[in-house]
């Protein structure tokens, strides 16, 4: 027997260890080159790490959830002849759930690895109370190949891959593909698959709302991104000392000057917010109360007082809340932002963001859209010093002059580690905010 000892690779600049968030391949299985083996969870993104060779998998080092450090064995391969061959058996292909094939892309040396944040909702083992169908022969294949966000799919719809017939690259089932079974089920047919036999009840999958009729609980482990927002949450908490400080801020000018810029918008081909504006007035904001654009080295007992403008934007996505960044805000303009936004988000969505995109901004927003509410407290992003919360604009009653009008209102809620900043700093930074978004064009006559 011939081993390789194939170990966790330096995967990203200053990563040092990586959580083991799920592996795609088991012990006794042949792999080819560049087949994904296991996901690794590093700060806030996750990277699919692919075999460096072909061979059969001896042993897996480490547990789901278990810490390794970089240059530890993650894999012992056998490299025997003949091994890593597919099998002639077409129901025994063991490959994993992948994101997406690689196989067009060149390979370099080091094993490929792919960010996949929303890998801890994937994670998840199948759930208790359903049973599969036991006849391989119902099976197109035993160990199908399908993306996480079809996998999810196919449990919330209650779907068995392995009845599903696959059409996609690399035989790999696809959402159309459970369209189209769910709709064939529905008029009485699956495809492809075999009618039961006359003396021999048709085996079911149980929906899932009978699962929910289950009455033992169950233990979901903190896993991936889950886990860093459960640390970082819980070192935030016990680390700043938050104050939070509350303000109206009318938006009828805003409205206006959004409504003016929206055609050229449409021209670039980018949906214009109100959240391109508010980045704006916050770096104006932050120019004038430069202690607000920090950092806390709390080893040296430093503040780290950032030159750059690098404004986080917490979005919420299916494996839990993510900051992309807007790195150099201040150097783009409302429709750059308006852009980089919609393409942050959208790749955070579909877990294609990229290590770059994630860590490193210096001040926070965090809006809480439609579902505004009245109130919330945001938690500083830890070692930031201060977050902006953003809530729904409302019509309410306001008084200008002597008079009650109906006015469209917006809620700021702003905290601030008290360690740094005093309540009067942290209030001035505020009234400067809503000065800006209440009168954008005085905003527009002090962006540098």
């Amino acid at each position: 027997m011939s081993k390789f000892e194939f170990k966790l690779p330096d995967i990203g600049e200053g990563v040092t260890e990586g959580e083991i968030v799920n592996w795609l391949i088991q012990e006794g299985d042949s792999v080819s080159e560049d087949q994904e083996m296991v996901e690794v969870m590093t700060d806030k993104a996750t990277v699919t790490i692919g075999a460096p060779k072909p061979g059969k998998v001896v042993e897996l080092r480490g547990k789901v959830g278990e810490v390794v450090p970089v240059g530890n064995v993650l894999v012992v391969f056998d490299l025997s002849d003949g091994v890593g061959k597919p099998d002639a058996a077409p129901a025994a292909t063991p490959e994993p759930e992948t994101v997406s094939p690689r196989a067009s892309e060149p390979r370099d040396a080091a094993p490929p690895v792919e960010v996949a944040a929303s890998a801890v909702g994937d994670l998840r083992e199948q759930l208790p109370g359903v049973t599969p169908p036991k006849r391989p022969g119902d099976y197109f294949n035993e160990k199908p190949l399908a993306a996480p966000a079809t996998r999810k799919f196919a449990r919330e719809s209650g779907i068995d891959l392995r009845m599903v017939e696959p059409t996609g690259p690399a035989q790999r089932v696809t959402r159309e593909d459970l369209e189209r079974y769910r709709s064939q089920q529905g008029r009485g047919k699956a495809p492809g698959r075999p009618a039961p036999v006359a003396d021999e009840a048709p085996i079911v999958t149980p929906p899932p709302a009978a699962l929910r009729a289950e009455t033992t609980d169950q233990r979901v482990k903190v896993l991936g991104l889950r886990r860093r927002i459960f640390e970082n949450m819980a070192r935030a908490k016990r680390t700043a000392a938050h104050f939070t400080y509350v303000d109206e801020c009318e938006t009828e000018n805003l409205h206006a000057l959004r409504d003016r810029v929206k055609p050229y918008a449409e021209q670039a081909g980018v949906k214009l917010t109100f959240l391109p504006f508010i980045v704006k007035a916050v770096v104006a904001a932050l120019k004038k109360h430069p202690a607000l654009n920090c950092l806390i080295d709390d080893n040296t007992q430093e503040m780290v007082l950032k030159r750059s403008y690098d404004i986080g934007i917490a979005t919420a996505t299916d494996a839990g809340l993510m900051v992309p960044v807007l790195r150099a805000a201040d150097r783009l303009s409302i429709l750059e932002i308006a852009g980089e936004i919609e393409r942050l988000a959208d790749l955070a969505r579909r877990a294609k963001i990229q290590k770059e995109d994630l860590g490193g901004s210096s001040f926070t927003i965090t809006s809480m859209g439609k579902q505004g509410g009245l109130l919330a407290t945001p938690v500083v992003n830890y070692p930031e010093v201060a977050i902006l919360g953003v809530h729904a604009i409302k019509k309410r009653p306001v008084v200008r002059g002597n008079e009650i009008v109906i006015g469209e209102v917006m809620l700021l809620s702003l905290s601030f580690d008290h360690r740094i900043i005093d309540g009067h700093v942290g209030a001035a930074f505020a009234q400067q905010l809503i000065t800006y978004l209440q009168e954008p064009d005085r905003l527009v006559a002090d962006m540098a």
